[in-house]
């Protein structure tokens, strides 16, 4: 077993990359369920949000090409791994912090399995001034009273009543002529 992985809880926007030394018959055989799991140590994982390709399918691209222009990991965080990255060869195997469900998980990846690296995807910066209009504010819109909201229904249901009867009529006699 490699080294121990802690994934803390509600942890978002990470990007595992490992690198499967292994055959490639055996790295394909990490798509069936349950086999992923097996390796890396845990109970499950959601393969939606795990990948498992060879690098060669990236062609000249590369693996770091596709983290920062693919994945939308920022250049700065891939520096120090750069190299790295690149004179990877064989499969690589990019796991998501989604792929865990949200729940704290402790990976223990078998032997053939080495983590590269963990990288943040670049998150919009949501900044804007707070809207203070009175509009805005909850529960600032006029309620109407029971009385009148019960009116109002019922005059909508009316009309609602009489639309759908006239085309039922209008369908009767079109079909009788």
């Amino acid at each position: 077993m490699g080294v121990v992985q802690h994934i803390p809880a509600g942890e978002r926007g990470v990007i595992r990359v490992f690198d499967l030394d292994m055959r490639p018959e055996q790295a394909r055989f990490l798509r069936e369920p349950g086999a992923l799991a097996q390796v890396l140590g845990i109970e499950e994982i959601d393969l939606d949000h795990v990948e498992i390709f060879p690098i060669s399918d990236l062609e000249e691209l590369g693996l770091v090409g596709y983290l920062t222009e693919g994945c939308g990991v920022p250049a700065d965080q891939i520096t120090d791994d750069g190299e790295t990255l690149q004179a990877l060869t064989g499969h690589v195997l990019l796991v998501r912090s989604h792929a865990f469900g949200g729940e704290e998980t402790h990976l223990t990846p078998a032997t053939p399995i080495t983590l590269i690296g963990a990288y943040g995807e670049q998150r919009p910066q949501w900044t804007g001034t707070p809207i203070e209009a009175e509009s805005a504010k909850p529960y600032t819109a006029p309620r109407l009273p029971p009385r009148a909201g019960r009116s109002k229904a019922r005059r909508i249901g009316a009309s609602l009543f009489a639309v759908i009867m006239t085309l039922i009529v209008l369908a009767v006699l079109k079909m009788v002529t």
